[in-house]
């Protein structure tokens, strides 16, 4: 993707762009706001009518709840093609992202009203609302980047652990409150927080001059001129290899995002939460959502760890390109859940009651697993798509990369609710199995797939011998 309309005399903060931070703490705060809605979302649905308290929920069964949630998060994440296809076309990225947050922080401000109506209404809103935000944002970040800057990895590096921090305190925070307060007092919660996201983007926007604006009027010659073109061979191959780097993509996601769905109702149901002392402000029973921050808390400490690992790994000339990373990812994840599949094995049933649960470390090893799963695969997947992507396709690509993740939501719902029949052991074993069986497909195959980048990932500077004969999209 070109940027060569950048400043170059952009300021900078810690060897990054000044606009890396103020684009970390919007999706920080909106990443506050949803990760904290989802935490205890499940939670809400599968939670018993009560009426006039503050903990009933809507009375659904497992299977019913995780059917809806894959539906929703499939649904939150296909709408950023239509939102990256308005930007690219239309308003560009960083209007998008006005309006995306706009809708935001009036779906989750009327999640917080207690009734049905608003509760869908709200759903609604936060669907369109991500939709134009999500892919948006991501393709900001690349575009603070000039072609062949090797600092773009680092910096999607920090973009995502804002991304995280957002995550960790909004399943701490908005998970006890609701456990303490009430379901609704937790989505009010997170509607705060997107409104304190929405006001940093519109306070920084003057560090992001040149970033995300609509490229149809761009005053750049070669920019006009990318956005006429047809596409190359060039363009042509990588566009083959991002659509085939999406299968990746769903896999990975079905299996992690288990950690929202059946991993959540397994810690609700199924889990021993009680400790032998008592915390500040949620008592001595660890709420079931709060579990969903310990991710988000793996990658802030190890997120550094994980990407300092791959820059000195690269630098000893061994392989480091993104589908290899993506697809050890998806193995290391993979392994995580044969934790799962050994706490299953301590739970005893009595009937359909829980006479015996199972210990929490086996929830906290798989979630480390996990954690360093997503951080070799999810990151770099952003990257790639900002360094393969055509210009003219920018915001699109990265939508389609979303709607990937959204589909491998929607599978999560649905191997997630297998559960109830086939039974948890089954389903976590499964899980495990066939993903390291694909990571190591993936990785058989890596050769052929890495022809089609044509040296996209080359460092500035450097020429790639397949990409000689063509003129390269991104230069």
């Amino acid at each position: 993707m070109s940027n060569s309309s950048l400043n170059t005399e952009q300021k900078e903060i810690w060897g990054h762009p000044t606009g890396l931070y103020v684009l970390f703490f919007v999706e920080m705060w909106e990443r506050f706001s949803y990760y904290g809605m989802r935490a205890i979302l499940t939670l809400f649905l599968a939670a018993p009518i009560l009426m006039g308290d503050p903990q009933s929920g809507y009375g659904w069964s497992n299977a019913e709840t995780l059917s809806f949630y894959g539906t929703y998060t499939m649904f939150v994440y296909l709408t950023s093609i239509p939102g990256g296809w308005i930007a690219d076309k239309f308003i560009g990225q960083k209007k998008a992202v006005m309006l995306g947050g706009l809708l935001l922080c009036l779906g989750h401000g009327i999640l917080a009203v207690n009734a049905q109506w608003a509760f869908f209404t709200g759903l609604i809103l936060i669907v369109i609302g991500v939709g134009f935000l999500k892919p948006n944002i991501s393709t900001m970040v690349g575009g603070l980047y000039n072609q062949g800057d090797d600092r773009r990895d680092g910096g999607f590096y920090i973009f995502y652990i804002g991304i995280n921090l957002g995550a960790f305190l909004g399943a701490l925070i908005v998970g006890a409150v609701a456990a303490k307060y009430g379901w609704h007092y937790g989505f009010g919660l997170a509607g705060i927080g997107m409104a304190l996201g929405q006001i940093m983007y519109m306070i920084g926007l003057k560090h992001l001059k040149g970033v995300g604006d609509f490229l149809g009027t761009s005053e750049n010659a070669e920019e006009k001129a990318a956005m006429k073109k047809p596409l190359n061979k060039v363009e042509k191959d990588r566009m083959l290899v991002m659509f085939l780097s999406f299968l990746i993509i769903i896999v990975f996601w079905g299996a992690f995002e288990q950690a929202g769905g059946l991993m959540s109702l397994y810690t609700e149901q199924k889990t021993d939460r009680v400790l032998s002392f008592s915390l500040p402000f949620i008592g001595n029973e660890i709420p079931a959502a709060v579990f969903q921050s310990i991710n988000a808390f793996f990658i802030i400490v190890l997120g550094t760890v994980v990407g300092g690992f791959w820059y000195k790994w690269g630098k000893k000339g061994k392989e480091s390109s993104s589908l290899f990373k993506m697809a050890i990812g998806v193995i290391i994840m993979a392994f995580g859940f044969f934790f799962m599949s050994k706490a299953s094995t301590e739970v005893v049933m009595n009937g359909d009651e829980v006479a015996e649960k199972s210990a929490m470390i086996w929830l906290v090893l798989a979630y480390l697993f996990h954690t360093v799963g997503e951080l070799c695969a999810s990151p770099v997947a952003l990257s790639f798509i900002t360094k393969l992507a055509p210009l003219k396709y920018a915001s699109f690509m990265m939508g389609a990369y979303f709607a990937a993740t959204g589909i491998g939501n929607k599978v999560a719902g649905f191997v997630g609710g297998l559960s109830e029949g086939a039974g948890d052991f089954q389903v976590f074993t499964g899980i495990a199995i066939f993903c390291i069986i694909f990571g190591l497909l993936i990785i058989a195959i890596l050769k052929p797939l890495k022809r089609l980048t044509h040296g996209a990932e080359d460092l500035q500077g450097t020429k790639h011998e397949e990409a000689e004969g063509f003129e390269l999209a991104d230069n």
